[in-house]
């Protein structure tokens, strides 16, 4: 398959990949695209779902990074990525926790580099060398608020837009050409929890649309639609074991509230002209102006 197309991801940690964009990776690899996902930290303060492995946990042994390297490896098998990366190599920066968490503090935290320049300016430049080697046409990652307020999610942002133009401002650069920030339209996770709430196991939680952060429908630009490829999602969410659990077409987080997995996952496109004409729905269909249908 030719890869003249080539889209990079970049995320906070391992498990936000799926399922924010499990769907549109495993439908642009299908396609022919080389797709490329970065991972800013290894998740060491994420929550364990799996009560045998609470000794892995940050208070405890503190080795849930290295498990949740192997938990990323079997997702990214099961979505088929080949090319998954930890930006400046595993552990060189370390989950921060949320906001106000002891973690934050920490000299690895990647929210270190909102305070310290010289550590921002090296997620950068690690950032901009792969830009620079790979190519990227595409883009993608999370909006200002990194979606919900996460630090390492709102530092992923920042990293991979100044990132965008760094590589882009001097001799040999490469400039990107559409960049995507990941967006939740109000309308679209109103009709996942609604389905969840039919499907999900009676023990899991139900919410309102209310209750979860969302964008108004007005904010996405764009619309991937891979539910041919919900099962490899499925697959790649039970692999993040610690963090996930799997019920049929559901899943869950920590909170135990139940999501449905539709396969569709929408944009905000910031950066460049639209990929093609739009459809009936006012979105474009798809990150590539030149992408096959997508299936």
């Amino acid at each position: 398959m030719s890869q003249a197309r080539r889209l990079l991801l970049v995320h906070a940690h391992p498990d936000d990949e799926t399922i924010t964009t499990g769907a549109t990776i495993a439908a642009h690899i299908a396609s022919g695209a080389a797709v490329t996902v970065i991972t800013c930290t290894l998740g060491e303060e994420g929550e364990i779902l799996v009560p045998e492995l609470d000794q892995l946990a940050s208070p405890n042994g503190d080795q849930l990074g290295g498990h949740r390297m192997h938990e990323m490896a079997a997702a990214m098998r099961a979505l088929g990525v080949t090319d998954q990366r930890f930006l400046g190599g595993p552990g060189r920066f370390r989950d921060s926790g949320m906001i106000g968490w002891p973690a934050n503090e920490r000299p690895r935290a990647f929210w270190q580099a909102a305070s310290t320049p010289a550590i921002f300016d090296d997620a950068v430049a690690r950032l901009v060398a792969v830009i620079r080697e790979l190519r990227p046409q595409v883009l993608v990652t999370y909006d200002e608020n990194g979606g919900y307020g996460h630090p390492d999610h709102i530092m992923a942002h920042r990293v991979a837009m100044a990132a965008v133009d760094r590589a882009a401002g001097s001799p040999g650069g490469w400039s990107v050409e559409r960049v995507y920030w990941i967006t939740a339209p109000r309308s679209a996770l109103a009709a996942e929890l609604a389905r969840a709430a039919e499907l999900a196991p009676a023990d899991l939680r139900r919410v309102a649309v209310d209750d979860l952060p969302s964008m108004p429908d007005e904010a996405a630009t764009t619309v991937v639609d891979g539910a041919a490829h919900i099962d490899a999602v499925l697959a790649a969410l039970a692999a993040h074991a610690t963090q996930v659990s799997v019920h049929g077409g559901c899943y869950a987080l920590y909170d135990r509230i139940a999501r449905h997995v539709s396969g569709r996952e929408y944009f905000r496109r910031v950066r460049g002209d639209a990929a093609g004409p739009l459809g009936a729905d006012g979105l474009e269909h798809g990150l590539f102006a030149d992408a096959p249908e997508l299936a």
